[in-house]
């Protein structure tokens, strides 16, 4: 299972971005990694090495806090290694995750309200996961926050293959929330000196390139605090994009591609469709579909709750 990680596929997106001016626009379906997202790249590289250097192996616990896809990649490769796997969470996320992570094998461990300073979820949960490494013997944090292992899994892998796919590139868009896929990418265009403009997308309600914090709907897209792979700017262009246009994303793409994406995935669609009038002509441009829709049924593809989110002129 984990040797299939990777080398995911691009698709021409050519009914959804028809045009007369020549530009070309492929995803990447990093969508059909084995758990169902981008995120099986970090997770794997980040424990692989944690193995090799003797950091962990069979029997050891890993703790991380995650709202979804990286918890679902760990909780699948720490089952095959024979290791815990012990996901801090707080309430905004999913129970349709939680019953994967689950699935898979994992414990869940609830933070129930956020830190009093920051009013955020994300420094509570980290602070369970410290509580949870001093009191769990061979305990160990991947910490995706700050694991340079999260960011060359998308130097090495994600940007790697896609400049060798396309002879040539000069847009990527991609979804940013511990950044790590985008700094990666980032990095290999600027280090290979490669005409390539990246375009890192944010959700609306989120701080990574100093919008107003507010209330977002979707797990893994944003943060209420600046990670630290986004405290340089890395990107040619930032993009925040709407809950609503997420939406109205993800719904164009399996109407016309017929491929289903959650929501960061709408959000890097509704950002190229926003950035096409500036594009050149003849561009070639990779949109980076982040992970799978079915995990969304009942917000994204749910009539009912869209309607209630957003009216009825959806």
């Amino acid at each position: 299972m984990l040797s299939i990680i990777g080398n995911t596929p691009l698709v021409r997106l050519s009914k959804l971005f028809a045009n007369e001016r020549g530009i070309q626009v492929y995803a990447k379906l990093e969508l059909l990694n084995p758990s169902g997202s981008a995120k099986d790249r970090s997770a794997i590289r980040i424990i692989q090495a944690a193995w090799e250097d003797g950091r962990i192996g069979p029997g050891s616990v890993v703790i991380e806090s995650s709202s979804g896809n990286m918890a679902i990649s760990l909780a699948a490769i720490c089952s095959y290694l024979g290791m815990r796997f012990i996901c801090v969470i707080d309430p905004k996320t999913s129970q349709q995750n939680i019953r994967i992570m689950r699935a898979y094998g994992a414990e869940i461990e609830l933070v129930e309200a956020p830190e009093a300073i920051s009013g955020e979820f994300l420094p509570a949960r980290l602070q369970r996961v410290q509580q949870l490494l001093r009191n769990i013997p061979n305990s160990y944090w991947p910490n995706q926050y700050e694991n340079e292992n999260n960011y060359l899994s998308h130097y090495e892998g994600t940007m790697r293959e896609i400049a060798e796919a396309l002879e040539t590139v000069h847009y990527v868009i991609g979804g940013v929330s511990t950044c790590g896929t985008m700094l990666g990418c980032a990095r290999y265009v600027q280090e290979h000196k490669l005409p390539v403009k990246t375009v890192a997308v944010d959700a609306v309600g989120s701080v990574i390139f100093g919008g107003a914090k507010g209330y977002r709907r979707f797990p893994g897209l944003g943060a209420g605090i600046v990670p630290l792979f986004g405290q340089t700017r890395f990107m040619d262009f930032a993009i925040n994009i709407s809950d609503r246009d997420m939406v109205i994303g993800c719904r164009s793409l399996v109407q016309q591609e017929s491929i289903l994406a959650g929501p960061s995935s709408g959000a890097v669609v509704s950002a190229l469709k926003s950035l096409e009038p500036e594009i050149p002509d003849h561009s070639v441009c990779v949109v980076i579909l982040h992970d799978r829709g079915e995990r969304y049924m009942d917000t994204v593809y749910s009539d009912e709750w869209v309607e209630k989110q957003f009216g009825s002129d959806m």
